[in-house]
């Protein structure tokens, strides 16, 4: 693997996506549906050019440079906490009781058949 030239080739698919980038509101920098196919050209890109080094992809150095563009691209997209609800009481009280009574049904029918083992 030649890390040197994978490094020296690396910064011109950066180069690249932060030309496309451009192209993009910075507003809308966090939706990816805005700019999927630049970043798709992005990872295409370091994926060739570190095969072209004779290295695998990833690897830790192309990582980094990917971290990189990352944080100048999409440091401000932070995810808001999902807020997790317990369902309406009506909705988990089927929910716990249709399995207890499968159960409970599921051993009847067990112990039932079990002492009826000489008819069947």
């Amino acid at each position: 693997c030649n890390e040197s030239l994978m490094l020296e080739k690396l910064p011109a698919c950066g180069k690249s996506f932060e030309e496309m980038m451009k192209k993009v509101d910075s507003k809308k920098w966090c939706n990816l549906t805005e700019f999927i196919m630049y970043y798709d050209n992005f990872t295409q890109c370091t994926e060739r050019e570190a095969n072209n080094a004779s290295c695998f992809w990833p690897n830790p150095l192309a990582e980094g440079f990917i971290t990189g563009i990352h944080k100048q691209f999409f440091s401000n997209c932070t995810s808001e906490k999902v807020h997790w609800e317990d369902p309406p009481d009506e909705i988990l009280i089927t929910l716990i009781l249709i399995p207890v009574t499968l159960t409970c049904a599921m051993i009847t029918l067990v112990v039932w058949c079990s002492k009826r083992s000489d008819i069947l």
